[in-house]
């Protein structure tokens, strides 16, 4: 007896569309540029937020530290969370993680809420910055679409 589908070897499961190579080389490159833009653009922000939130010299410098400390501190562990539990899992983690502490960057109404929105950001970061390579390698076949994909990431 016949299926619904017309074939006797069960229901259909529909199966899953690979997005295009584009898209994916588009979204990692997306995300990476979140990282490194995050690095530097706090910059332009610290003359504002020594004013608003009273924040020192040094206050100022563990702002942009406090990313860079977690973010260099954590990568290791986000590339090893990424095999053992999927890139795109963790590229849309890391990247939650850091949309919650930006939005939790931009609401702080103290200097410490500032510092540790900073640090989360930069863990956010860690989990991010491996998946965004893994990602891209693993989408694009080698050769010179690769090579293409790579230099544009970088």
């Amino acid at each position: 007896m016949l299926e619904a589908t017309g074939t006797s070897a069960g229901p259909r499961i529909p199966s899953r569309r690979t997005p295009p190579t584009w898209l994916v080389v588009a979204l990692a490159c997306a995300g990476q540029f979140l990282v490194v833009l995050d690095v530097s653009v706090v910059n332009v922000a610290l003359p504002s937020m020594r004013t608003d939130l009273g924040l020192s010299a040094q206050g100022l410098q563990w702002v942009v530290n406090a990313y860079a400390i977690a973010f260099a501190g954590f990568m290791l562990l986000g590339g090893r969370a990424g095999d053992l539990y999927g890139r795109k899992r963790m590229f849309l983690v890391g990247l939650g993680v850091f949309t919650l502490a930006s939005l939790g960057g931009g609401l702080a109404q103290e200097g410490w809420q500032l510092l540790v929105a900073r640090a989360a950001q930069g863990l956010g970061a860690a989990v991010l910055a491996p998946s965004t390579l893994t990602i891209l390698t693993a989408a694009v076949p080698e050769g010179a679409a690769r090579a293409r994909a790579i230099a544009t990431w970088t």
